[in-house]
């Protein structure tokens, strides 16, 4: 069964969080410090070419961020990311990230653990929609891949 968020079958509600992060990223800006691991992410199809980095400490995300030429689904979708990944555990981390994954799959997912990453819920009926939906968060779950 797939969960759906009331508020994100509002497409004004969704287009209205899509802006918000677009024009507002959270986190878009790198330290370039040797002590985060990061993940340079670029789509053929798309102008999307972003880099992630993360500084994890004991197990544990401390900070996340990203910066890169993005279209407004990619840049949303990563502003978001980072705000639901920052402080949690590579776990728990690894949990949200393929919640996600599954719900741009269109497969049964845990909504309550995507908060605003609901806003790309329908991301899968468009195709070409998906590469952009989940490049940051490929590259956050390749960076959580290497560090194991």
């Amino acid at each position: 069964m797939i969960f759906l968020t009331p508020i994100f079958d509002d497409p004004m509600m969704v287009r209205q969080v899509i802006l918000d992060h677009y024009q507002y990223p959270r986190n878009k800006e790198l330290t370039h410090n040797c002590d985060y691991c990061s993940k340079r992410m670029n789509s053929d199809s798309c102008i999307d070419d972003i880099t992630v980095e993360m500084l994890l400490v004991n197990g544990k995300i401390e900070d996340i961020r990203f910066d890169g030429v993005a279209c407004a689904i990619s840049t949303a979708s990563t502003s978001i990311m980072t705000e639901l990944l920052k402080g949690k555990t590579k776990q728990e981390a690894d949990v949200i990230i393929n919640e996600y994954l599954k719900m741009i799959n269109e497969e049964e997912y845990d909504e309550e653990l995507l908060g605003e990453a609901g806003a790309f819920k329908n991301t899968g009926k468009q195709a070409n929609r998906i590469k952009c939906a989940t490049i940051g968060w490929l590259g956050a779950k390749e960076i959580l891949e290497e560090k194991e």
